[in-house]
């Protein structure tokens, strides 16, 4: 990274930045930053020309292409998205610049702006989502979702952090204030909780034990005592309208790792799988660089951290070596409960992984458990 000084200069300088758009790491999407304002510095000095705003360019295209707010969806998210960015209230995302640059050609340097420009993300949760938030019963009588979040994270927003550490399972679409305002209940619904210090050097074996609590008639009741003996907080709350999530994990104010799920698919094996997804990212992942980790499990993803956390729940609720013997077209229903009893884990969660890997979800669907683990922790249907 060097100062550009030459019309050579400038040309890699954009090639670069156009190459960082592909898939960028929190690092490369640091290096964006640094490089849109080298690139904006000369082309104010050179140039001496006032580029179009991102929403300028954005529609500028559309009046080009003849399109229609609709028509950017696929790239922004919802029709109330889209509103938001085309008036100015709301940022655009390093997705939703990704799609931009890609089907509509726009150039990454223009969609990028001038950090001065970008409007701020609007704080203030949909009504749906507050709503949702003030049926928790954790905000108070005239608390504000501003001032709920700040009562959970004090003035240090959650949010640059998301942006920061956000994965591919960070759903694109996702309302950013309704999330915050989910983990800052989450956080505050974890202060009730009496927690023991968190223990240091926990791995699969703790993992495992866990996964054998799915054998036990209520083994999702049974998750938050012992992982409170472990120093992790557990939270289960419904996820709030717009946030697509299935779980996450962070670290409140005193370090304290807190494991939060939504249960948004109430079946036994998508619970047990997101619990040790997320004891994963707990035992593994947190830490001062990153705070906080969502998951929209439903998303495929490839960052190095997803994977571990993919293959270190599939390990702790099926060892490969148990694994290998449920791992043929032919499974029978008898050979799925024998491989449960070998893992020591619910037949549920071995019919489960069969069902995900052949891509059959009619085949042992008497085996799956529904309807049950809401109840269990006291979550209300949607």
């Amino acid at each position: 990274m060097r100062p550009i000084r030459s019309e050579g200069d400038y040309a890699k300088a954009l090639e670069r930045a156009e190459a960082l758009m592909a898939a960028p790491t929190p690092d490369e999407r640091d290096e964006l930053e640094v490089l849109q304002a080298l690139i904006e510095k000369w082309d104010q000095r050179q140039y001496q020309w006032h580029a179009p705003t991102p929403v300028e360019a954005i529609k500028f295209r559309m009046q080009q292409q003849n399109l229609k707010p609709r028509d950017l969806e696929s790239y922004i998210g919802s029709r109330a998205r889209v509103s938001e960015v085309l008036s100015g209230t709301r940022s655009l995302t390093i997705d939703m610049i990704r799609a931009l640059h890609r089907h509509l050609h726009i150039p990454a340097e223009i969609l990028l702006g001038s950090p001065a420009e970008l409007p701020k993300d609007r704080m203030e949760p949909s009504p749906a989502a507050l709503r949702t938030l003030r049926s928790f019963r954790l905000m108070k009588a005239k608390e504000d979702a501003g001032a709920f979040v700040r009562r959970a994270f004090g003035d240090s927003s959650p949010i640059p952090l998301m942006r920061k550490t956000r994965t591919e399972r960070t759903n694109a679409k996702t309302d950013l204030a309704a999330l915050e305002a989910w983990c800052a209940a989450a956080v505050i619904k974890s202060q009730q909780l009496d927690v023991g210090p968190p223990q240091s050097g926990l791995g699969m074996d703790e993992a495992r034990q866990l996964a054998a609590l799915s054998c036990a008639d209520n083994g999702p009741a049974q998750v938050g005592a012992k992982l409170a003996g472990w120093g992790i907080a557990f939270v289960a709350l419904p996820h709030l309208p717009g946030t697509f999530l299935d779980g996450a994990a962070m670290c409140r104010a005193d370090r304290t790792p807190v494991i939060a799920l939504t249960i948004r698919h109430d079946r036994a094996d998508n619970f047990w799988f997101t619990l040790l997804h997320e004891f994963c990212h707990v035992t593994h992942h947190l830490g001062k660089d990153a705070p906080i980790i969502v998951d929209d499990l439903d998303l495929k993803g490839h960052d190095a951290i997803e994977q571990e956390a993919d293959t270190f729940a599939q390990n702790a609720l099926v060892p490969p070596n148990i694994w290998r013997l449920a791992n043929s077209a032919d499974m029978t229903g008898e050979g799925i409960k024998d491989v449960a009893r070998k893992a020591e884990v619910h037949p549920s969660i071995v019919a489960g992984r069969w069902q995900r890997t052949f891509n059959d979800y009619r085949r042992f669907s008497k085996l799956m458990v529904r309807g049950e683990v809401r109840q269990q922790l006291g979550i209300e249907a949607d």
